[in-house]
């Protein structure tokens, strides 16, 4: 039994209630704690220009300012996955700091037409009644989108914490090359409306490089499409995955001080079962951006193929914590984090969450249903999981897994018997 200090210490921890919420569970009817640095969540700028084709350059500033801001030491900033789901919703600032557990937030609007830029942004703090603390338009060539973000940057800093408390981090690479900066957002958008990370954006990050050929984003953005389309859409696996590694380490040669850039490599690494570069590449990503949430989810799934469950679990927490609103993925390696815990019961909460069931994370449900001795549950996921991937077999997944400890290795197979999964 917890004493009082004791419960209301956790009932103000962020961490407690997003795995609260993640459960299923209750939460208290009061306001996530926002950590003491500062807290902060970018909304979707708005796209004020009248043509939808400019969508991709709106949504693409948004997420360059998140990651401009996520490299300042100290700050505590939530992942575009997060904020981007309030995407075209009425904008409660108090509500979505609740939601998040930020006391910052900023919202703002984009206008682009021809050379011509307009860019409406203003900070609030939510944590103080929603009080507009700063407010600015920027009317520039479009020449000067980087400087621009730049100065929104530095302005928010500054509103936050003063000019001397808090320093940002290793300047970004920039494309000096407009159209490649264009057409790597592109890129990105068609990324974000295609599982399969399709053709289309493959294309865009091409033409990108071509235009621009140290654009590291872009390398790193074909890294990424390359592995997913070998893991999971049945891409030929040659050249593919050469691909993708030759891709990854080229982002981190081309901009070294780009936390993403390590960790997708690391990402890459890890499916290749390069399982100690991996772990170097993730641990770089993580002491250059701690706010890298991918990092974090990545970290936990290699914590999974090592058979340590409770610091795997850790890691999806606190990627979960940095994108309290994720995409399915972010459920799965929460789900398999939980199964390597031996945390049956919660898995098998987190793995029918509507963002991962139905997925490849079925496996993972059927496994942990068997564990608890649901044999029947058990072999119906089982059942609904081959309809969707007839192809599967434990034979395969062994081969193809990255497994450093073979009893966890093990554990997961003897499930998947119990659960009627085809050797």
């Amino acid at each position: 039994m917890q004493d009082s200090s004791e419960a209301n210490r956790l009932h103000a921890d962020p961490l407690y209630l997003t795995a609260l919420a993640s459960l299923g569970e209750s939460v208290p009817a009061k306001p996530i704690a926002a950590p003491s640095k500062g807290s902060i969540a970018v909304l979707p700028f708005v796209n004020m220009s009248g043509d939808a084709e400019q969508e991709h350059f709106v949504d693409g500033l948004t997420e360059d300012i998140i990651t401009d801001l996520s490299n300042v030491t100290g700050f505590f900033v939530i992942a575009r996955n997060s904020t981007f789901a309030y995407k075209g919703r009425p904008t409660d600032v108090r509500q979505i700091a609740f939601d998040l557990g930020v006391k910052y937030i900023l919202e703002g609007s984009a206008r682009r037409a021809g050379h011509r830029l307009r860019i409406n942004v203003q900070l609030i703090d939510a944590g103080d009644g929603g009080n507009h603390i700063w407010a600015e338009r920027f009317d520039r060539d479009f020449a000067d989108i980087f400087a621009v973000q730049d100065e929104v940057t530095r302005r928010i800093v500054e509103s936050i914490v003063g000019k001397l408390d808090v320093t940002q981090g290793v300047e970004r690479y920039r494309p000096a090359n407009l159209d490649a900066y264009d057409l790597c957002a592109r890129g990105r958008a068609e990324w974000r409306h295609s599982d399969e990370a399709g053709a289309n954006a493959h294309a865009l990050f091409e033409r990108a490089i071509e235009l621009e050929p140290g654009y590291a984003e872009a390398y790193r953005w074909l890294a990424m499409g390359h592995c997913v389309s070998w893991l999971h859409f049945n891409a030929p696996m040659h050249p593919t995955r050469e691909l993708a590694v030759a891709y990854g380490h080229k982002a981190v040669e081309l901009d070294p001080a780009d936390a993403a850039n390590h960790a997708i490599l690391g990402f890459v690494l890890m499916n290749e079962k390069r399982l100690e570069e991996a772990e170097a590449e993730l641990q770089v990503a993580l002491s250059l951006n701690p706010n890298e949430a991918d990092a974090w989810l990545i970290l936990s799934e290699l914590r999974f193929g090592e058979g340590k469950g409770l610091e795997a679990v850790e890691c999806s927490e606190k990627s979960i914590r940095l994108n309290p609103r994720p995409s399915g993925a972010y459920y799965w390696t929460y789900g398999q984090a939980l199964f390597a815990a031996g945390q049956y019961e919660a898995a098998v909460k987190i793995l029918r969450r509507d963002e991962t069931y139905r997925t490849g994370s079925r496996r993972y449900l059927a496994a942990a249903l068997a564990e608890l001795g649901q044999l029947d549950k058990a072999r119906e996921e089982g059942r609904m999981f081959m309809a969707a991937y007839p192809h599967f077999t434990i034979r395969h997944w062994v081969e193809t897994q990255p497994f450093r400890d073979f009893v966890m290795r093990d554990r997961c197979v003897e499930a998947y018997r119990k659960a009627g999964l085809p050797e």
